[in-house]
């Protein structure tokens, strides 16, 4: 912990971002630079690993890329049985990217704080997973995904005459019922991929934090047990968001 001030500033300090702007237009300046360049090296990395690929003798970092594709490639054909052109990479970038956002959440909590100060920054936050603006940002894509995709397998027609005909039946004087219920389904679905990413990793950011209250010689053990259990959710999370993603678009593409 940093000297000076309660538990509670110190708290509410690595609570707060660096942003710009006011109200709904507010931008999270940490949460976009962290984001960008985890996507960046992302991108470099398996662009590097993909160019100087050897059949003969693949390096560690080019066996363990493939086996991710591998994984994610078998993941997504047994959840989406439409054309897969657009949807395996993109269940690859979400994975690969939600992941990297989760591992931030590894790193001291007061590294970035304090190198902030150095250059004149008085907040930063580097996890954007404990972003609900970045969640939420990912699942309405999501969201916008899963109506195209709605639309590209059943047509305009067949998209519209489901939200009016499903669950309960073509009758017209069902159709106000059937209408709501599909715009609150359609809502749930990126509400609940934001809500379970956000909420997951900011309790974990959380319980780092208050470790990080404690005197330095009593930081390790729970500190180190919290990682440990931590290295098990960072993936998980990534996982789930991933696979629901692919689960959603596969409902929206199939006809009921």
């Amino acid at each position: 912990m940093a000297a000076g001030g309660s538990a509670t500033d110190y708290v509410q300090h690595h609570l707060v971002h660096a942003s710009v702007g006011e109200g709904f237009w507010t931008l999270h300046l940490d949460t976009l630079i962290v984001s960008w360049v985890l996507g960046l090296i992302f991108l470099g990395v398996f662009y590097s690993v993909a160019r100087r690929a050897s059949v003969e003798a693949p390096s560690g970092i080019q066996t363990a890329i493939e086996a991710c594709v591998e994984f994610i490639d078998n993941q997504t054909r047994e959840s989406f049985h439409g054309p897969r052109e657009f949807v395996a990479p993109l269940a690859l970038t979400i994975f690969v990217w939600v992941l990297l956002w989760n591992l931030m959440d590894l790193l001291p909590v007061d590294l970035f704080p304090v190198l902030g100060k150095l250059v004149g920054i008085e907040y930063v936050r580097i996890l954007p997973s404990a972003d609900m603006n970045a969640t939420f940002g990912l699942s309405l894509t999501v969201l916008a995904l899963i109506i195209i995709y709605s639309i590209k397998g059943k047509g305009w027609g067949g998209f519209g005459k489901e939200l009016i005909h499903h669950p309960f039946g073509a009758h017209p004087l069902l159709w106000p019922a059937n209408l709501m219920l599909n715009i609150v389904e359609m809502i749930a679905k990126p509400v609940s991929l934001g809500m379970r990413l956000f909420g997951n990793l900011y309790a974990a950011e959380m319980i780092f934090i208050l470790i990080a209250l404690l005197p330095i010689w009593a930081q390790w053990i729970p500190g180190v047990a919290w990682a440990i259990f931590h290295i098990l959710v960072i993936p998980l999370q990534a996982f789930i968001f991933m696979v629901l993603t692919v689960v959603y678009l596969s409902l929206a593409y199939e006809e009921h």
